[in-house]
Protein backbone atom coordinates (compact mmCIF):
# COMPACT_ATOMS: atom_id res chain seq x y z
CA UNK A 1 0.00 0.00 0.00
CA UNK A 2 1.53 3.51 -1.34
CA UNK A 3 0.61 6.19 1.26
CA UNK A 4 0.22 9.39 -0.40
CA UNK A 5 0.57 13.41 1.19
CA UNK A 6 -1.48 15.95 -0.96
CA UNK A 7 -0.04 19.42 -0.62
CA UNK A 8 -2.25 22.07 -2.28
CA UNK A 9 -6.15 21.66 -2.54
CA UNK A 10 -7.05 24.22 -4.86
CA UNK A 11 -8.67 24.31 -8.16
CA UNK A 12 -6.57 21.05 -9.38
CA UNK A 13 -5.79 19.32 -6.10
CA UNK A 14 -9.30 17.80 -5.71
CA UNK A 15 -9.00 16.03 -8.65
CA UNK A 16 -5.66 14.42 -7.86
CA UNK A 17 -7.25 13.60 -4.57
CA UNK A 18 -10.02 11.80 -6.09
CA UNK A 19 -7.80 9.71 -8.31
CA UNK A 20 -5.68 8.74 -5.62
CA UNK A 21 -8.37 7.97 -3.50
CA UNK A 22 -10.02 5.50 -5.88
CA UNK A 23 -7.15 3.79 -7.13
CA UNK A 24 -6.76 0.52 -5.59
CA UNK A 25 -3.09 0.06 -3.94
CA UNK A 26 -3.03 3.74 -2.58
CA UNK A 27 -3.90 4.94 0.38
CA UNK A 28 -4.44 9.08 0.80
CA UNK A 29 -3.02 10.03 4.17
CA UNK A 30 -2.99 13.67 4.77
CA UNK A 31 -3.50 16.85 2.89
CA UNK A 32 -2.72 19.86 3.16
CA UNK A 33 -3.61 23.92 2.42
CA UNK A 34 -3.57 27.41 3.93
CA UNK A 35 -7.16 28.19 3.01
CA UNK A 36 -9.17 26.47 5.68
CA UNK A 37 -12.15 26.25 3.84
CA UNK A 38 -11.00 23.98 1.35
CA UNK A 39 -9.59 21.93 3.45
CA UNK A 40 -12.96 21.65 5.11
CA UNK A 41 -14.02 20.69 1.98
CA UNK A 42 -11.86 17.63 1.25
CA UNK A 43 -12.51 16.36 4.63
CA UNK A 44 -16.22 16.89 4.76
CA UNK A 45 -15.61 14.48 1.62
CA UNK A 46 -12.93 12.01 2.58
CA UNK A 47 -13.04 12.16 6.79
CA UNK A 48 -11.13 9.78 6.61
CA UNK A 49 -7.98 11.86 5.39
CA UNK A 50 -6.04 13.59 7.92
CA UNK A 51 -6.29 17.94 7.41
CA UNK A 52 -3.29 20.04 8.25
CA UNK A 53 -2.34 23.90 6.75
CA UNK A 54 1.52 22.76 7.55
CA UNK A 55 3.12 21.57 4.49
CA UNK A 56 6.33 19.97 7.33
CA UNK A 57 3.13 17.71 8.81
CA UNK A 58 3.03 16.12 5.09
CA UNK A 59 6.35 15.77 5.00
CA UNK A 60 8.06 14.57 8.29
CA UNK A 61 5.19 12.13 8.24
CA UNK A 62 7.06 8.64 8.64
CA UNK A 63 4.23 6.77 6.84
CA UNK A 64 4.26 9.00 3.79
CA UNK A 65 5.76 7.16 0.38
CA UNK A 66 4.99 10.10 -2.29
CA UNK A 67 3.94 13.39 -2.35
CA UNK A 68 1.80 15.20 -5.13
CA UNK A 69 2.45 19.02 -5.38
CA UNK A 70 -0.60 21.12 -6.92
CA UNK A 71 0.11 24.40 -5.99
CA UNK A 72 1.58 27.72 -7.48
CA UNK A 73 4.33 27.19 -9.77
CA UNK A 74 6.53 29.47 -7.30
CA UNK A 75 6.55 27.33 -4.59
CA UNK A 76 7.06 23.90 -6.94
CA UNK A 77 10.69 23.91 -6.66
CA UNK A 78 11.18 24.36 -2.43
CA UNK A 79 8.08 22.07 -2.00
CA UNK A 80 9.99 19.23 -4.68
CA UNK A 81 13.01 19.60 -2.66
CA UNK A 82 12.29 19.53 0.42
CA UNK A 83 9.98 16.81 0.07
CA UNK A 84 12.59 14.54 -1.61
CA UNK A 85 14.89 15.50 1.21
CA UNK A 86 12.57 13.75 2.97
CA UNK A 87 12.75 10.76 1.19
CA UNK A 88 9.71 11.22 -0.67
CA UNK A 89 8.74 10.29 -4.11
CA UNK A 90 6.90 13.39 -5.99
CA UNK A 91 4.92 14.41 -8.43
CA UNK A 92 4.47 17.76 -9.27
CA UNK A 93 2.05 19.67 -11.24
CA UNK A 94 3.14 21.47 -14.40
CA UNK A 95 5.36 23.48 -15.06
CA UNK A 96 7.49 21.37 -12.59
CA UNK A 97 9.70 25.03 -11.76
CA UNK A 98 9.89 29.09 -12.28
CA UNK A 99 13.22 27.87 -14.03
CA UNK A 100 15.46 25.64 -16.05
CA UNK A 101 17.77 25.95 -13.34
CA UNK A 102 15.89 24.87 -10.43
CA UNK A 103 14.46 21.86 -12.77
CA UNK A 104 17.69 20.85 -13.83
CA UNK A 105 18.88 20.85 -9.70
CA UNK A 106 15.42 18.98 -8.79
CA UNK A 107 16.69 16.41 -11.61
CA UNK A 108 19.89 15.80 -10.19
CA UNK A 109 18.79 15.82 -6.73
CA UNK A 110 16.30 12.68 -7.68
CA UNK A 111 18.77 10.97 -9.61
CA UNK A 112 20.93 11.16 -5.73
CA UNK A 113 18.01 10.59 -3.51
CA UNK A 114 17.06 7.62 -6.43
CA UNK A 115 13.54 8.81 -5.83
CA UNK A 116 10.71 9.12 -8.93
CA UNK A 117 10.24 12.77 -9.57
CA UNK A 118 7.33 13.28 -12.29
CA UNK A 119 5.56 15.94 -14.03
CA UNK A 120 1.94 16.56 -14.47
CA UNK A 121 1.59 16.45 -18.10
CA UNK A 122 -1.59 15.20 -18.38
CA UNK A 123 -2.61 15.49 -21.61
CA UNK A 124 0.97 12.90 -22.81
CA UNK A 125 -1.94 10.34 -20.52
CA UNK A 126 -5.44 11.22 -22.49
CA UNK A 127 -6.34 8.92 -25.13
CA UNK A 128 -6.43 11.26 -27.72
CA UNK A 129 -3.23 12.14 -27.53
CA UNK A 130 -1.66 8.54 -27.44
CA UNK A 131 -3.71 8.05 -30.33
CA UNK A 132 -2.30 10.45 -32.74
CA UNK A 133 1.25 10.01 -31.44
CA UNK A 134 0.59 6.05 -32.70
CA UNK A 135 -0.84 7.59 -36.12
CA UNK A 136 2.28 9.65 -36.80
CA UNK A 137 4.72 7.62 -35.87
CA UNK A 138 2.95 4.98 -38.18
CA UNK A 139 3.57 7.29 -40.94
CA UNK A 140 0.13 7.20 -42.14
CA UNK A 141 -0.17 11.21 -42.31
CA UNK A 142 3.32 11.13 -44.27
CA UNK A 143 5.66 14.08 -43.34
CA UNK A 144 4.23 16.43 -40.60
CA UNK A 145 3.89 19.88 -41.87
CA UNK A 146 2.81 22.17 -39.63
CA UNK A 147 1.21 21.81 -35.89
CA UNK A 148 -1.35 24.41 -35.23
CA UNK A 149 -2.89 24.79 -31.25
CA UNK A 150 -5.39 27.19 -29.30
CA UNK A 151 -6.20 27.11 -26.00
CA UNK A 152 -8.40 29.77 -24.77
CA UNK A 153 -10.88 30.21 -22.78
CA UNK A 154 -12.35 33.50 -19.98
CA UNK A 155 -10.19 33.36 -17.48
CA UNK A 156 -8.72 31.94 -14.94
CA UNK A 157 -6.37 34.65 -14.09
CA UNK A 158 -3.09 33.27 -12.35
CA UNK A 159 -1.15 36.01 -10.22
CA UNK A 160 2.19 34.68 -10.59
CA UNK A 161 2.09 33.34 -13.50
CA UNK A 162 1.20 34.31 -17.03
CA UNK A 163 -0.72 32.81 -20.00
CA UNK A 164 2.58 31.25 -21.63
CA UNK A 165 3.07 29.49 -18.50
CA UNK A 166 -0.12 28.38 -17.89
CA UNK A 167 -1.73 27.25 -20.96
CA UNK A 168 0.59 26.86 -23.67
CA UNK A 169 2.92 24.49 -21.34
CA UNK A 170 0.24 22.01 -22.38
CA UNK A 171 0.87 22.23 -25.88
CA UNK A 172 4.47 22.07 -25.37
CA UNK A 173 4.38 18.99 -23.91
CA UNK A 174 2.21 17.35 -26.48
CA UNK A 175 4.13 18.68 -29.05
CA UNK A 176 7.69 17.11 -27.62
CA UNK A 177 5.07 14.05 -26.97
CA UNK A 178 3.92 13.10 -30.07
CA UNK A 179 6.41 14.55 -32.68
CA UNK A 180 10.47 13.07 -33.09
CA UNK A 181 11.61 16.59 -34.44
CA UNK A 182 12.26 19.00 -31.88
CA UNK A 183 12.15 23.17 -32.34
CA UNK A 184 15.46 24.89 -32.99
CA UNK A 185 14.14 28.76 -31.96
CA UNK A 186 10.63 30.38 -31.75
CA UNK A 187 8.91 33.37 -31.83
CA UNK A 188 6.59 34.77 -29.03
CA UNK A 189 4.20 38.06 -28.77
CA UNK A 190 1.67 38.68 -26.12
CA UNK A 191 -0.09 41.77 -24.54
CA UNK A 192 -1.94 42.17 -20.76
CA UNK A 193 -4.56 44.12 -20.21
CA UNK A 194 -4.43 44.07 -16.32
CA UNK A 195 -3.05 45.76 -14.21
CA UNK A 196 -0.93 42.49 -13.10
CA UNK A 197 1.08 42.96 -16.06
CA UNK A 198 1.07 39.27 -16.62
CA UNK A 199 0.48 38.54 -20.21
CA UNK A 200 -3.35 36.59 -20.85
CA UNK A 201 -3.03 36.65 -24.74
CA UNK A 202 0.35 35.46 -26.13
CA UNK A 203 1.17 33.70 -29.84
CA UNK A 204 4.02 31.55 -30.05
CA UNK A 205 5.33 30.02 -33.16
CA UNK A 206 7.98 27.44 -33.45
CA UNK A 207 10.70 26.77 -36.14
CA UNK A 208 12.25 23.67 -36.64
CA UNK A 209 15.28 22.45 -39.04
CA UNK A 210 12.91 21.07 -41.43
CA UNK A 211 9.85 22.61 -43.07
CA UNK A 212 7.91 22.03 -40.17
CA UNK A 213 6.49 24.89 -38.06
CA UNK A 214 4.22 24.93 -34.73
CA UNK A 215 2.11 28.09 -33.57
CA UNK A 216 0.50 28.42 -30.38
CA UNK A 217 -2.30 30.45 -29.76
CA UNK A 218 -3.21 30.92 -25.59
CA UNK A 219 -5.85 33.56 -24.28
CA UNK A 220 -7.47 34.13 -20.92
CA UNK A 221 -9.80 37.00 -22.62
CA UNK A 222 -11.70 34.63 -25.00
CA UNK A 223 -16.07 34.38 -24.78
CA UNK A 224 -15.63 30.97 -26.02
CA UNK A 225 -13.44 27.96 -24.65
CA UNK A 226 -11.38 26.36 -27.58
CA UNK A 227 -9.02 23.34 -27.17
CA UNK A 228 -7.77 22.23 -30.43
CA UNK A 229 -5.18 21.01 -32.50
CA UNK A 230 -4.70 20.60 -36.26
CA UNK A 231 -1.69 18.69 -37.09
CA UNK A 232 -1.42 18.92 -41.08
CA UNK A 233 1.12 16.28 -43.06
CA UNK A 234 1.42 15.59 -46.29
CA UNK A 235 -0.61 12.42 -47.02
CA UNK A 236 -3.42 12.79 -44.10
CA UNK A 237 -4.50 15.47 -41.75
CA UNK A 238 -5.55 15.58 -38.02
CA UNK A 239 -7.89 17.25 -35.86
CA UNK A 240 -8.08 16.66 -32.16
CA UNK A 241 -10.61 18.47 -30.25
CA UNK A 242 -10.34 18.33 -26.52
CA UNK A 243 -14.08 19.55 -25.85
CA UNK A 244 -15.94 17.34 -27.87
CA UNK A 245 -17.29 14.79 -25.78
CA UNK A 246 -17.10 11.41 -27.86
CA UNK A 247 -15.30 12.78 -31.61
CA UNK A 248 -12.36 13.82 -30.14
CA UNK A 249 -9.86 13.11 -33.15
CA UNK A 250 -10.53 13.12 -37.04
CA UNK A 251 -8.27 11.96 -39.52
CA UNK A 252 -8.69 13.49 -43.16
CA UNK A 253 -7.60 12.09 -46.08
CA UNK A 254 -6.79 15.72 -47.59
CA UNK A 255 -3.99 17.03 -49.16
CA UNK A 256 -2.17 18.70 -52.21
CA UNK A 257 0.43 17.33 -54.45
CA UNK A 258 2.50 19.56 -56.49
CA UNK A 259 3.48 19.31 -59.75
CA UNK A 260 5.72 21.34 -61.89
CA UNK A 261 4.68 20.99 -65.80
CA UNK A 262 7.57 20.35 -67.99
CA UNK A 263 8.46 23.07 -70.46
CA UNK A 264 11.37 24.19 -72.68
CA UNK A 265 11.66 27.51 -70.03
CA UNK A 266 12.65 25.91 -66.75
CA UNK A 267 12.04 29.80 -65.57
CA UNK A 268 8.64 29.56 -66.36
CA UNK A 269 7.55 26.20 -65.58
CA UNK A 270 3.89 26.64 -64.63
CA UNK A 271 3.52 25.35 -60.72
CA UNK A 272 0.39 22.26 -60.89
CA UNK A 273 -1.34 21.82 -57.39
CA UNK A 274 -3.31 18.57 -57.06
CA UNK A 275 -6.18 19.02 -54.44
CA UNK A 276 -7.09 15.04 -52.79
CA UNK A 277 -10.21 14.97 -50.71
CA UNK A 278 -10.85 11.98 -49.35
CA UNK A 279 -12.70 9.81 -46.52
CA UNK A 280 -13.33 11.38 -43.20
CA UNK A 281 -12.83 8.58 -40.16
CA UNK A 282 -12.69 8.80 -36.03
CA UNK A 283 -10.33 6.12 -34.54
CA UNK A 284 -11.46 4.54 -31.65
CA UNK A 285 -10.57 5.60 -28.00
CA UNK A 286 -10.51 4.62 -24.59
CA UNK A 287 -13.02 6.56 -22.67
CA UNK A 288 -10.42 6.11 -19.56
CA UNK A 289 -9.59 9.21 -17.52
CA UNK A 290 -6.03 10.93 -18.09
CA UNK A 291 -5.44 12.09 -14.45
CA UNK A 292 -6.31 7.96 -13.60
CA UNK A 293 -4.00 7.04 -15.83
CA UNK A 294 -1.25 9.54 -15.01
CA UNK A 295 -1.95 8.61 -11.31
CA UNK A 296 -1.37 4.74 -11.43
CA UNK A 297 1.58 5.35 -13.65
CA UNK A 298 3.16 7.32 -11.06
CA UNK A 299 2.38 4.32 -8.64
CA UNK A 300 3.41 1.74 -11.27
CA UNK A 301 7.04 3.63 -11.68
CA UNK A 302 7.65 3.79 -7.95
CA UNK A 303 6.73 -0.06 -7.36
CA UNK A 304 8.53 -0.78 -10.28
CA UNK A 305 11.18 1.76 -10.27
CA UNK A 306 10.49 2.84 -14.00
CA UNK A 307 11.38 6.54 -15.28
CA UNK A 308 7.95 8.08 -15.84
CA UNK A 309 6.56 9.16 -19.41
CA UNK A 310 6.48 12.80 -18.38
CA UNK A 311 10.00 12.32 -15.93
CA UNK A 312 12.01 15.74 -14.90
CA UNK A 313 13.36 15.65 -18.09
CA UNK A 314 10.49 15.98 -19.76
CA UNK A 315 9.35 18.65 -17.16
CA UNK A 316 13.19 20.36 -18.20
CA UNK A 317 12.06 20.55 -21.89
CA UNK A 318 8.92 22.27 -21.29
CA UNK A 319 10.47 25.33 -18.89
CA UNK A 320 13.33 25.70 -21.40
CA UNK A 321 10.85 26.27 -24.18
CA UNK A 322 8.72 28.85 -22.21
CA UNK A 323 11.71 30.76 -20.87
CA UNK A 324 12.91 31.31 -24.55
CA UNK A 325 8.89 32.22 -25.24
CA UNK A 326 9.47 34.70 -22.31
CA UNK A 327 12.23 36.21 -23.64
CA UNK A 328 11.03 36.64 -26.96
CA UNK A 329 8.04 38.02 -25.14
CA UNK A 330 9.84 40.80 -23.54
CA UNK A 331 11.92 41.21 -26.43
CA UNK A 332 8.93 42.22 -28.78
CA UNK A 333 8.88 39.01 -30.51
CA UNK A 334 12.50 38.62 -31.23
CA UNK A 335 13.83 35.48 -32.11
CA UNK A 336 14.84 32.64 -29.39
CA UNK A 337 17.15 29.95 -29.74
CA UNK A 338 15.64 26.87 -27.72
CA UNK A 339 18.20 24.24 -25.99
CA UNK A 340 16.58 21.46 -25.44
Amino acid sequence: MIKIGIIGCGYWGPNIIRNFYETDGTEVAICCDLNPDRLDFIEKRYPSIKITEKYLDVLKDPRIDAVAIATPVSTHFALAKEALSHNKHVFVEKPICSTSLQAASLIDFSNKKKKVLMVGHVFEYTAAVNKIKEIIESGEIGNVFYFNAWRVNLGIFQHDINVIWDLASHDISILYYILKEKPLSLNATGISHVKSGMENIAYITLHFKSNLIAHIHVNWLSPVKIRQIVIGGDKKMIIYDDIEPSEKVKIYDKGITIKNKNQEDTLKAELQIEYRSGDVYLPKLEPTEALRVECRHFLDCILNKRTPRSDGESGLRVVKTLEAAQRSLENHGRKEKIDV
